[in-house]
């Protein structure tokens, strides 16, 4: 990749474009550098990187008290240089929360990858980058959003620490963010997608629904990467036996990865837990004392089948055990754990006896090769210099707060219902991995099949499913198959552009 170092701070077109009546308060200002760089297909583009001053109209005593910074949002913006007019603009946000945008940046969608390799074949010390040549950035330009506390973002001296640990506030700033960046570039009349993984796909729902309610903006699509947008299917609580049977046909696909459905393929094994999670075992959970010793015992080998795990485990937890139990029994003989990001990975858990596997190998497998190489490239490649630590994947955002679902379940279908009623155009595209533990697939499609929605809304829907985990792309074969969907659907031309 041959790059031109022309660092020039604070000359984006944010800070030329700032409006002189909204002066820092606090000495705060937009800190960005500018590079231009090739792509290995000759594209020249322009990374614009560096942190965002957000403000907020405020009162004092029924009186207006200006624009005050609140938040200085770290992003990284990919730009083609010369482009053509109605280029589309992808914004992208990883999870967590408390996750940075590092694993969609340097593990599909920017220009230059993560050598990290994939399960059995990882990457060692002191891992490394390499060209991505078939980069969402070909299709769209790209902006990489960090939230706050999560990488290089912060809230302004003398504000609340924790103000944006929350849902609504965190969706919020997230979607002025869009707002600020598409005004300053003159971009409103360019195609908007939103790209999340995990719970960044809740928050691209959301995101996407108060854009257009706060700004009448609507997007033209979403990619929900890792799906989760009702938390009730995947959260393990007394009384609520909707999450084990979503969960089953991960614990089959995981186990058949691990060797323990013989010669069967992939889709027979997923079919069949998927059949019996939707009709005899949701029945069985639904009975409980109900059921007779007999049909108790055809549900205990017909698990077993579909799982591999011990009889006398499944008789033990009564059918109901949560992931961190599965990923600590179902390889226990072999002396390992499997990962719940990515099933496919294992480690050998330093206590044998214990009944749960809270500690993740596949979380640990990845975060040193992605630490390393973004702290390596944002300032060796992008220029950018900034002495906090770079939050990838960080406790620093919890407790989490969920208070606008006070008393109901965390659920944002709702709301992509309506965005497609309101927006005929709206598309979605969806990517699933069948060994993740941690946003199941039959979770999502669960939700999908629940939502109030016409033919015409359910065929905007494309789905996507990949032999791999939570982040998919640590499957080349996957990652491939990724970005040729993900650029055909962002290319994809607008209604009346045909």
């Amino acid at each position: 990749m041959a790059d031109e170092t022309k660092d020039t701070p604070g000359t984006t077109a944010a800070n030329a474009q700032k409006d002189p009546a909204t002066p820092d308060t606090k000495d705060v200002s937009d800190d960005f550098v500018v590079r231009d760089h090739t792509s290995p297909s000759g594209m020249r583009y322009t990374t614009t990187t560096g942190r965002l001053v957000l403000r907020r109209e405020e009162t004092k005593d029924g009186k207006a008290d200006g624009f005050k910074p609140k938040a200085e949002i770290f992003i990284v913006a990919y730009t083609k240089q010369d482009a053509e007019p109605g280029r589309p603009v992808t914004f992208a946000f990883n999870g967590g929360p408390g996750s940075a945008s590092v694993w969609l940046h340097l593990g599909l969608l920017g220009p230059r990858l993560v050598d990290s390799g994939d399960v059995g074949t990882m990457t060692p010390a002191p891992f490394g980058l390499v060209d991505n040549p078939d980069s969402l950035l070909e299709s769209s330009d790209l902006v990489m959003v960090d939230p706050v506390n999560t990488g290089f973002s912060r809230v302004v001296e003398g504000e609340k620490a924790d103000e944006f640990h929350a849902f609504e506030q965190d969706r919020d700033l997230v979607a002025e963010v869009i707002r600020l960046w598409t005004t300053r570039n003159n971009r409103w009349l360019s195609p908007k997608y939103l790209v999340g993984e995990s719970y960044g796909t809740l928050r691209a729902v959301a995101v996407a629904g108060r854009l257009f309610d706060a700004y009448g903006m609507a997007v033209n699509g979403l990619g929900l990467i890792s799906t989760v947008l009702n938390m009730s299917t995947l959260r393990f609580f007394p009384g609520s036996d909707l999450p084990y049977a979503l969960h089953l046909p991960t614990y089959a696909a995981i186990a058949h990865y691990h060797g323990r459905h013989g010669d069967r393929e992939l889709p027979d094994v997923v079919r069949d837990a998927e059949e019996y999670a939707a009709g005899d075992f949701g029945y069985a959970l639904t009975q409980g004392s109900r059921l007779t010793a007999e049909q108790h015992e055809e549900v205990v080998a017909r698990l077993h089948a579909i799982t591999t795990l011990d009889e006398a485990f499944i008789r033990r937890t009564n059918f109901r055990w949560a992931y961190h139990e599965f990923a600590a029994e179902i390889l226990r003989s072999e002396g390992l754990a499997v990962g719940r990001i990515d099933g496919r990975f294992t480690a050998r858990p330093g206590n044998l006896q214990a009944s749960d596997a809270l500690d993740d190998p596949s979380i640990r497998a990845i975060t040193g090769p992605y630490s390393a190489a973004m702290n390596h490239y944002v300032r060796a490649e992008l220029g950018y210099e900034n002495d906090l630590p770079y939050e990838i994947l960080t406790a620093r955002v919890q407790p989490w707060s969920y208070r606008t679902f006070e008393g109901a379940p965390v659920d944002v279908s709702g709301v992509l219902e309506r965005l497609l009623v309101h927006n005929p155009n709206l598309r979605v595209h969806v990517d699933y991995g069948y060994h993740d533990g941690a946003t199941p697939h039959f979770a999502a499609e669960y939700v999908w099949a629940h939502m109030k929605l016409d033919d015409d809304a359910r065929a905007r829907f494309t789905h996507h499913y990949h032999e791999a985990g939570h982040m998919m792309y640590l499957n080349p074969v996957a990652r491939d198959a990724q970005l040729r969907a993900l650029r055909a659907f962002v290319a994809e031309p607008q209604p009346g552009q045909e």
